[in-house]
């Protein structure tokens, strides 16, 4: 995998996240994708005005009624640098599947490890926490 096929600004899981929700709308308004992507006004304008500076989000600001408003919309740059960010994630998957025996995992694929070690039965489910495990020492 060639990390030029990577967008270094939809490297940042914050950007990426807001590409990600604009994609599926004309305009959106500013509180709401900051709602949405859980920042603040001023952390959210700091993205994208880095996203708007490489072409990527369109701002506009206007009213409704007396009150100031800012809209952001996906450019086609932006969008087309985002399917090709997507691209490049996907032939990452892909590669890794197949230097694995090209299975998921559990059909077939490469046998499950925990700490370089085959693992005995079914992997642990994703956000469970095994006994015993951890700093504190179980629970």
């Amino acid at each position: 995998m060639d990390p030029a096929d990577f967008d270094t600004a939809l490297l940042d899981p914050t950007r990426l996240s807001i590409v990600s929700l604009l994609v599926s709308v004309e305009w959106a308004e500013f509180g709401w994708v900051r709602e949405t992507v859980g920042m603040s006004p001023s952390a959210l304008s700091k993205q994208v005005s880095t996203l708007e500076t490489r072409g990527y989000v369109e701002v506009k600001k206007g009213y409704v009624g007396k009150r100031p408003r800012t809209w952001l919309a996906l450019t086609p740059t932006g969008r087309a640098a985002l399917e090709r960010h997507v691209a490049a994630l996907h032939r990452v998957v892909e590669e890794s599947q197949r230097a694995g025996g090209g299975g998921a995992p559990g059909r077939g694929g490469a046998a499950h490890t925990i700490g370089g070690a085959p693992s005995r039965g079914r992997p642990s489910r994703p956000g469970r926490r095994c006994q015993g495990s951890g700093p504190a020492g179980g629970r």
